[in-house]
């Protein structure tokens, strides 16, 4: 008789596998089936990954997670509408709803949909703010640079090169990036074969390189005060 060893079965204590840049970008994440958190953070999809980190290396088990599409953002009109459909669908299962976006280029409107919601968001005009330190991006005043994260550099092409057509016209790359003079990598993880990613990058846009080991910045302090705010 013949025994066929089993695949070793995954320990229920282990955190969910996180999903693929690609998903992330155009599908999002949905928030967990079966019963909630106390907490629910809509968030954008290219943060899903730091979020999970956080909450893991927390025990933030009260916490549930639920992104939308991080391709949003090559469409700013549309995050504000998107958030306030996620917070109305979601408001009933949950005591707190936080929302894990900056302004990311809504001109305001999204701060005052979650003003007139009752929800809160990360402070901050985009996500290179709140990952370096609001107050210590606003000191750099850095209009010369173009900014790249983790998820970032991992998405180049979906998110740079292929919607500002390089892929068919690198001939445009001066009239996009002639202003700009270097390429700031701001390194959520200390990732020698990432940080290659961005030095290519950089190369590719025809910039200066420069790597900045941000970590989570605001971003974590964030969350530990909104992860204790129902216990205060």
């Amino acid at each position: 008789m013949v025994h066929r060893a089993r695949p070793p079965r995954r320990p229920a204590s282990l955190p969910p596998l996180p999903p693929d840049d690609a998903t992330l970008t155009q599908s999002g994440l949905p928030a967990p089936p079966g019963k909630p958190g106390r907490i629910l953070l809509i968030a954008c999809g290219a943060l899903a990954r730091e979020i999970m980190s956080v909450k893991q290396a927390s025990g933030w088990d009260h916490m549930d997670l639920t992104c939308l599409p991080a391709i949003l953002h090559n469409h700013p009109d549309r995050i504000t509408e998107a958030v306030r459909r996620t917070v109305n669908k979601n408001r009933k299962d949950y005591e707190h709803i936080f929302v894990v976006y900056a302004d990311c280029g809504t001109g305001g409107q999204l701060q005052a949909a979650c003003a007139e919601m009752g929800v809160e968001m990360v402070a901050g005009p985009h996500c290179y703010s709140f990952y370096e330190g609001n107050a210590a991006f606003a000191e750099r005043d850095e209009a010369t640079s173009f900014y790249l994260t983790d998820f970032l550099v991992r998405q180049f092409d979906a998110f740079v090169w292929k919607p500002l057509g390089l892929d068919r016209h690198p001939e445009l790359r001066e009239m996009y990036f002639g202003n700009y003079e270097k390429l700031v990598y701001q390194a959520q993880t200390d990732d020698p074969a990432l940080t290659e990613r961005a030095r290519i990058c950089a190369e590719r846009l025809g910039l200066d390189f420069e790597r900045r080991l941000t970590g989570y910045g605001d971003l974590e302090t964030t969350l530990a005060d909104w992860a204790t705010r129902d216990r205060k």
